[in-house]
């Protein structure tokens, strides 16, 4: 009785690896690989079974959810014709990563042989660029009490840098209330933005200022740049607005004088300040009221 049960045994066996051995089955090492940006990186694509001799294999870029070909007819293609190769059976090697690379690649592989004659693996590259030296704001001056903003922006490194400020050399916390040094500063550090902004400077806030963009690639800093903080001369303002109201004071007052005077009166000619010509011999001249002119009235008497 235990032959026809050693039998079915086998028959399960050699089932199981049939159907296994005609299936074509992919795997890969990693499926979210990354590299810096001009670095070297495989992206694996390994065939764990198939009876195919010759697959077709095939790899595609998929960015913002368009796919191209890099690999297809035995040949590579696109951005990467010259910067990849195809390592036996399967895997894509970069030679050369760029910024422009970070993308889904996909791998297919077609075995017309097999029961399962398609495959494919998605693998997801990023490819980590390190910062440039980002663009620093400083103000030169800035009178105690007042609010004052520092700005840091850098657009090249991915992903996105972490921002960090320097005072004097020292790195800004991001509380101020976890260092002695800066406990009783009015400052909100936001390491995303890149802003330094101090609600009320203080005498001791006073320094030369730099900062540092940092990712997983690499850092940049900017050159340092010095804040001045001064105090504020009341007594010069009062003074100078003392002096300003005198001077309206006296303008004022000498209009009023000049007016009082008479210098700005015109003066208006009327016609009853007319004076008329005087009178020829045997001649009378009448003003009319309508003309305002001299009308003849009597002629010569000879």
């Amino acid at each position: 009785m235990a032959i026809p049960w050693l039998a079915r045994l086998l028959v399960l066996f050699y089932t199981h690896s049939y159907i296994v051995t005609l299936a074509v089955v992919l795997r890969t090492d990693n499926k979210t690989p990354w590299a810096n940006e001009f670095e070297r990186i495989e992206l694996s694509c390994l065939i764990e079974s198939i009876t195919t001799v010759n697959p077709r294999i095939e790899w595609k870029k998929i960015k913002n959810g368009e796919p191209s070909y890099v690999y297809f007819e035995k040949k590579i293609s696109g951005d990467l014709e010259h910067r990849a190769v195809i390592r036996e059976p399967a895997t894509l090697v970069i030679t050369n990563t760029t910024r422009s690379d970070t993308a889904q690649y996909r791998c297919e592989v077609t075995a017309h042989n097999d029961q399962k004659i398609f495959d494919e693996i998605l693998i997801s590259l990023v490819v980590r660029v390190k910062p440039v030296v980002p663009r620093c704001s400083v103000p030169k001056s800035v009178p105690v009490g007042k609010s004052a903003e520092l700005r840091c922006v850098e657009n090249e490194g991915y992903p996105k840098p972490q921002y960090q400020w320097f005072r004097n050399k020292e790195e800004i916390p991001l509380d101020p209330r976890s260092s002695p040094k800066f406990f009783n500063s009015t400052y909100m550090l936001n390491s995303e933005t890149g802003t330094l902004r101090f609600s009320a400077v203080r005498k001791e806030d006073a320094g030369e200022y730099f900062c540092r963009a940092k990712n997983d690639a690499g850092k940049a800093e900017c050159d340092p740049q010095t804040m001045e903080v001064y105090d504020i001369n009341v007594t010069g303002i009062v003074l100078g607005v003392l002096v300003v109201v005198a001077v309206l004071l006296c303008i004022t007052v000498g209009i009023c004088c000049a007016c009082k005077k008479g210098y700005f009166a015109s003066q208006k000619q009327t016609g009853n300040n007319y004076k008329a010509p005087a009178k020829g011999d045997g001649v009378d001249y009448v003003r009319t009221e309508d003309e305002g002119d001299f009308r003849h009235k009597s002629s010569f008497v000879i």
